[in-house]
């Protein structure tokens, strides 16, 4: 997971696809964190992609750092917590203009049942599950 984590903390920006009843949807994402043990995203309640993550809880994460990508595949299970709200904006301030602890809009999402895979031009393909 840590892993994980790092790769995508390094690319700044990844790509979360989710569904939208029939037709994916794909954004660029910036947020990742780790909170208690989990692997965790931050967006919006009132933003589609919060709805339709928890309509359809399965989504995919895809990152390129220039040499490698990953494509993850995961649930995206809300985490209630205030605290896990805290901890991912004190680890993106800029986000405080826009969201706020508690606020009923911030929302953050735990990957759960995680298959990434590692890969590249030059190297076999690497799989991790957690």
């Amino acid at each position: 997971m840590e892993e994980v984590y790092a790769f995508l903390k390094a690319c700044d920006t990844y790509y979360l696809a989710t569904m939208d009843g029939e037709q994916p949807r794909v954004r660029p994402f910036g947020t990742i964190d780790l909170f208690n043990g989990q692997l965790t995203i931050q967006t919006g309640r009132k933003k589609d992609v919060a709805q339709q993550m928890l309509a359809h809880p399965q989504v995919e994460i895809c990152a390129f750092d220039g040499k490698r990508w990953l494509r993850l595949a995961a649930k995206a299970v809300e985490v209630p917590e205030v605290a896990a709200q805290e901890h991912m904006l004190d680890a993106y301030p800029n986000l405080r203009a826009m969201y706020a602890p508690g606020d009923g809009n911030t929302m953050i999402f735990a990957l759960e049942d995680v298959t990434a895979t590692f890969s590249s031009f030059t190297e076999p393909s690497r799989t991790v599950k957690f």
